[in-house]
């Protein structure tokens, strides 16, 4: 039965000038129609279809216009920008920040964005597909599809991802017993070496057979990974993954989240440090397994909350390898259903917090009704920051200054800390 729905009428080939680039990263001409990988000032091409086009030529390029860096870009799905100089592309991302700040009416002090470089990304997640019996195929989404890219080069990722990408394709192989297993391999560089999550595999049928489990922790020894885990259980660990949080050694849960790129954290952490000079007493919300936390009980004595009891349990373990803070009282909490209350931070003069891309309505209401003098807010999604902002701006708060971050590099996503004063 044809479906009475009606279909997208598809228009003519066109020439057009695009005029900015859109949320996504593709570029808008008017009409408005958008096309990837094009920039703003540039004579184009379009493909027939509808709204979104195929770009056929670029018929006047940009100055700002750079050769991509990797022989990938524009099928794999990962990356929009790399054809955008870096000065533009960083201003790009200042102005779409401060453009979302003030549809909220914000307006604040914008410092000089941080910028991630090439190959410093920690932290990926790679698609397998069904290969070779030794060999999976291993690789990247394309754009707006589940087809895979299959990658041999990474210019975004820590070398040390690079050179295990053989490694990574065999420990793959096995995954594919069950026809619907479509694995995900979460890779995390460690200090201990790679760490390696594995979802996504069909558990239905009862998981991995025992021989694949061999299979997997054979290949695993002999590529010398610090871990395997299936959906967090431990399918081969040689050592405990660890990482560094400031003055502390902390041994990671199976699929913890951490910050993409250590250069990015170090920034972020020293920022966040600096900002809450002269408090007596710190609350960290959405703490995490202790990426502000550490820092923070060198200036004052921190209570952290995180909804994972794996990452508290993390962090309390960790406070053992950090001798001289001034201590860290660690509680996990549900902080959208249980946020701390403005009665539990009437004696916390600073509060720090770091939540998810769906932000912190529920606990940014209770900081606004706190007395606490100082907020910063670390976010991974400015409209969601921006809600949150103007709940503590209507409570008396100002947004005294913004650090962008740019730590994923080459997308169109841009991160931040944000100080209130009141």
């Amino acid at each position: 039965m044809r479906s009475s729905r009606p279909q997208p009428r598809s228009r003519p080939a066109v020439e057009t000038v695009i005029e900015a680039v859109g949320g996504e990263g593709d570029g808008i001409a008017p009409g408005p129609l958008y096309a990837p990988f094009t920039l703003p000032g540039e004579r184009v091409r379009l493909a027939p279809g509808g709204d979104r086009r195929d770009v056929v030529a670029i018929l006047e390029p940009s100055p700002q216009r750079v050769e991509p860096p990797c022989p990938h870009f524009g099928a794999c799905g990962g990356c929009a920008l790399q054809h955008w100089d870096r000065p533009a592309y960083l201003a790009w991302k200042v102005e779409r920040l401060a453009g979302t700040l003030a549809r909220q009416h914000i307006e604040t002090e914008m410092l000089p964005p941080f910028a991630a470089e090439p190959q410093t990304r920690r932290r990926v997640a790679l698609h397998a597909r069904q290969g070779r019996k030794d060999a999976a195929r291993v690789g990247y989404k394309t754009r707006k599809s589940w087809s895979l890219v299959e990658i041999d080069v990474c210019p975004i990722s820590d070398p040390r991802i690079h050179a295990a990408l053989p490694d990574l394709k065999r420990l793959a192989a096995p995954l594919f017993e069950h026809p619907k297993s479509a694995p995900t391999l979460h890779v995390t560089v460690t200090d201990a070496g790679l760490d390696v999550d594995i979802t996504g595999v069909e558990r239905k049928s009862g998981g991995l057979s025992a021989d694949a489990r061999v299979q997997l922790a054979e290949t695993a020894a002999a590529a010398d990974f610090a871990r395997i885990t299936l959906d967090g259980e431990t399918a081969y660990q040689a050592r405990m993954p660890t990482v560094r949080l400031g003055p502390a050694r902390v041994g990671l849960p199976p699929g913890a989240f951490l910050q993409a790129v250590p250069q990015a954290e170090a920034a972020m952490a020293a920022f966040v440090h600096e900002q809450a000079q002269g408090a007596e007493r710190i609350a960290d919300l959405y703490c995490g397994v202790g990426t502000f936390s550490f820092h923070l009980a060198e200036v004052a004595p921190v209570y952290a909350a995180d909804g994972a009891p794996e990452a508290i349990r993390a962090l309390t373990a960790a406070v053992a390898t950090a001798p001289g803070l001034k201590g860290i009282t660690a509680e996990a909490r549900d902080l959208v259903r249980r946020p701390v209350l403005a009665e539990e931070l009437k004696r916390t003069d600073v509060v720090v917090f770091d939540p998810p891309r769906a932000g912190a309505l529920e606990q940014a209401q209770e900081i606004a009704r706190s007395g606490a003098a100082r907020a910063i807010g670390v976010s991974c999604n400015p409209a969601t920051f921006a809600r949150d902002a103007r709940v503590l701006i209507d409570a008396g708060f100002r947004l005294a200054r913004v650090l962008p971050v740019d730590q994923f590099l080459w997308s169109p996503h841009i991160e931040l800390v944000g100080v209130f004063e009141r």
